[in-house]
């Protein structure tokens, strides 16, 4: 568990080489101009990042979460924003692979692990966040069809996908009463909100995705009426990973970042690294990090293993890590001093995308119910 083999060492700087190349260099101009890089994520797809454990025979890579965790990581360093959106592709697209049939997967996988075409995972409502349970977007059965009426909130990618992996109401309230639809961009009643101004993650676009009167065929239906819940569950467990995993590598590039600056900087007649009380602030971050690389690393072997204990496992690593690499970045803002808040360091940047990622694939506040629950349920 704590050492790499050596084909994960590969894949790892594969991964690292291709954000110093294609992603670092451009990444504080893409904020600057809230530019979509579809072109990159189209190279990454090439490089098999676009379906990392989906199954071979769609045209995915067939990888574990653990490779996908060090993938996220290392992509990170260059953009999370970008990373992040990666992600989301990466989780709607498995969601298809695990969930779907012959037919669904054969139909869909293919175009989106090659990112021909791109996937938004759709959840959160204007008045259902955290509590997903609640939704309200309906589908009414039509014949072979669901009619479909509701407004999805803070759907990353919204507007420029293909694919919408969405949660909708066929029962009644509560989990047992939703369902997971795939719907096409292009269906007639499915339209978009604003691009939202946002306080990070310019990189991607956040709209709200609206349907009125769309009909879906039911056989976009992933698994049966009712295993909707579930179906999106599963889905964040891996999505908590690679969100923390991003965490870790935007704030690994903070770090980075605040060394190289360090040992440039002087005052009062000294680099600043030589100030032990300095030292002592970046020995802090370097261990905060590595403690919350090792946790998401056993909750990632965890899932692979699917123990009983992953979902639990997967809120703890993601609520650790994307505490601990928001503070981390935070952290090397102020020891930039001035400078860090400045954009052309790209540290402030860092901090920004980092921020959203204790919010997004569940709070933390409810990482701590989850794990609350789970505690609570071992114990009696």
């Amino acid at each position: 568990m704590f050492t790499l083999t050596e084909d994960q060492i590969a894949i790892r700087e594969m991964a690292r080489d291709f954000a110093n190349a294609e992603i670092a260099p451009f990444a504080v101009e893409w904020d600057e101009k809230k530019h979509f890089p579809v072109d990159t994520l189209r190279a990454a797809a090439a490089l098999g990042m676009a379906g990392i454990y989906v199954q071979d025979d769609v045209g995915g890579s067939g990888l574990s979460r653990l490779d996908a965790a060090l993938i996220f990581e290392q992509l990170a360093t260059g953009c999370p924003g970008t990373a992040a959106f990666l992600s989301i592709h990466n989780m709607a697209t498995w969601m298809i692979d695990r969930f779907g049939d012959e037919d669904q997967r054969n139909t869909w996988v293919p175009r989106l692990t090659s990112m021909e075409h791109i996937a938004s995972y759709c959840l959160t409502e204007p008045g259902a966040g955290s509590d997903a349970a609640a939704l309200k977007t309906k589908a009414v059965r039509d014949g072979e069809y669901y009619v479909v009426d509701g407004q999805k909130q803070f759907i990353s990618g919204a507007g420029a996908s293909d694919i919408y992996v969405v949660m909708v109401r066929t029962g009644g309230d509560g989990p047992k009463g939703i369902s997971t639809l795939v719907i096409e961009a292009g269906t007639p009643g499915l339209s978009f909100g604003a691009n939202e101004k946002k306080m990070g993650w310019n990189v991607q676009p956040t709209r709200a995705v609206i349907f009125e009167g769309v009909r879906v065929p039911v056989q976009n239906r992933l698994g049966a009426e009712g295993d909707g819940f579930k179906i999106a569950m599963s889905g964040l467990d891996g999505g908590r990973l690679n969100i923390g995993a991003c965490s870790l590598g935007g704030a690994q590039a903070a770090l980075d970042k605040t060394l190289a600056y360090m040992r440039e900087r002087k005052a009062f007649g000294q680099r600043l690294d030589a100030f032990q009380a300095l030292q002592f602030r970046l020995a802090d971050m370097a261990t905060e990090l590595e403690v919350a690389r090792t946790f998401l690393w056993r909750a990632a072997a965890a899932l692979d293993a699917k123990t009983p204990d992953a979902t639990q496992l997967c809120a703890m690593a993601k609520r650790f890590a994307t505490d601990a690499g928001f503070n981390v970045a935070n952290e090397a803002l102020q020891l930039h001093g001035g400078y860090g808040y400045l954009a052309d360091y790209g540290v402030e940047k860092i901090v920004r995308d980092l921020r959203v990622h204790q919010i997004l694939e569940g709070t933390n506040e409810i990482m701590r119910l989850i794990i609350s629950r789970a505690l609570i349920a071992q114990g009696n």
